[in-house]
């Protein structure tokens, strides 16, 4: 049988980070002076790179130098925020120990950096579980752009047309369809309508199986 993989993108989707996320950007931005609306971090914040985000709030382009310690200066600031709250959306682990147990290939892609995803995977303690891991640091290119997931399909050995990946975001979805694979949409953050179609929806882990994802790679 031909090597199958199914990769997570991590935040709202392995675990609900964003209500902890909004926390520390509304600390961080207070500390500049920088006005932000609930609306604008829907729009502008939920699945975007860090670059792209600071980038819109400050109103002024923000990167090399500066990008890098401003971002160590937020997702610090997430980090301690998060770091004694860490829990799985419901039910992620038990699906997570089935497709291992049925020989699926599984994997970590995001966009955040390296940090947040050794802080999440050390303490839900399934690195040993996880055939690749790919965080902000392995890319040139961040989603829509489709690289994180296709250089993880080859980091763990899999063609592209036998992924399924699980995104939140209006840009994780578009890049996991811009490699090539097949998508379920994970209700945490947006509704259906605000996603692009995807192969399935679910809103916690107890709705989806791995005959599921057998049928959807068949499909």
């Amino acid at each position: 049988m031909k090597q199958q993989c199914v990769i997570f993108d991590m935040d709202g989707v392995i675990c609900h980070t964003n209500p902890h996320h909004v926390k520390a950007f509304e600390a961080f931005f207070d500390n500049y002076k920088i006005p932000y609306t609930e609306q604008e971090f829907q729009d502008h914040m939920y699945g975007k790179h860090n670059g792209y985000i600071m980038t819109y709030f400050f109103k002024r382009p923000i990167e090399g130098e500066e990008l890098k310690k401003l971002e160590d200066e937020k997702e610090s600031m997430f980090r301690e925020v998060y770091k004694d709250k860490v829990a799985t959306i419901p039910h992620f682990l038990k699906f997570l120990g089935e497709l291992k147990s049925r020989n699926f290939k599984t994997a970590v892609a995001t966009s955040a950096p390296r940090a947040n995803l050794d802080l999440i995977i050390s303490t839900l303690n399934i690195a040993d579980q996880m055939d690749s891991m790919m965080s902000s640091e392995d890319v040139q290119f961040h989603k829509p752009n489709p690289e994180v997931y296709l250089k993880s399909a080859k980091h763990a050995g899999v063609s592209s047309s036998d992924c399924v990946v699980f995104e939140d975001s209006f840009s994780g979805v578009t890049a996991a369809i811009n490699a090539g694979m097949k998508v379920v949409g994970v209700l945490s953050t947006h509704t259906k309508e605000q996603l692009p179609p995807c192969d399935f929806y679910i809103s916690d882990y107890s709705e989806i199986n791995v005959d599921k994802i057998v049928d959807l790679l068949k499909g």
